[in-house]
């Protein structure tokens, strides 16, 4: 008895074709399952939510009275690269002072007070904001966007609304 008959047999019963397609199937079944990528996330770390704080810059903000319009404790719409997040809290709010640098005669230089009447309306200020994320492999996420070191934002509040950059990003525990 031939291994091979004139039909492409293998001993007169298996077709040739037929083995190597139930060959392909059973590799693909073995390489499914016994040989899983690390292309997905587990659901484990999507459900996790972390605090995340995030340090943002805001420069020149024209207001009468920024001290009153932007106040620790309280909550705001936090916006990413034009992606809303959701409400976040600000924790903590530090108005920085506005400085004009001036020459001495001795060659130094000193920063001084801005005399500038118009700097009256005007507020240099750091927030920190907390909201809770996911931490990925690319870092930590709020909401379906990246949270980095200089990655523009804006808030909004009752009686504002402002673009700032991120300068800081932390995760807590």
């Amino acid at each position: 008895m031939a291994i091979l008959d004139s039909q492409g047999r293998l001993f007169g019963k298996f077709s040739l074709l037929d083995l190597g397609a139930a060959l392909v199937i059973l590799l693909v079944v073995i390489g499914l399952l016994f040989v899983p990528g690390k292309s997905g996330t587990s659901i484990a770390q999507v459900t996790t939510n972390k605090p995340i704080e995030v340090d943002v810059l805001v420069l020149g903000l024209g207001a009468k009275d920024s001290k009153e319009l932007v106040k620790a404790g309280e909550s705001a719409n936090f916006i990413i690269r034009n992606q809303p997040y959701g409400q976040v809290d600000i924790k903590t709010v530090q108005f920085l002072p506005k400085t004009v640098t001036v020459s001495q005669p001795d060659g130094s230089v000193k920063a001084l007070p801005d005399p500038r009447p118009e700097l009256v309306y005007s507020s240099n200020f750091l927030m920190t904001l907390v909201g809770k994320g996911q931490v990925t492999a690319n870092g930590p996420v709020l909401g379906n966007s990246s949270v980095k070191v200089g990655t523009p934002v804006e808030l909004e509040g009752k009686s504002y609304g402002f673009k700032a950059s991120i300068i800081a990003v932390r995760v807590g525990e």
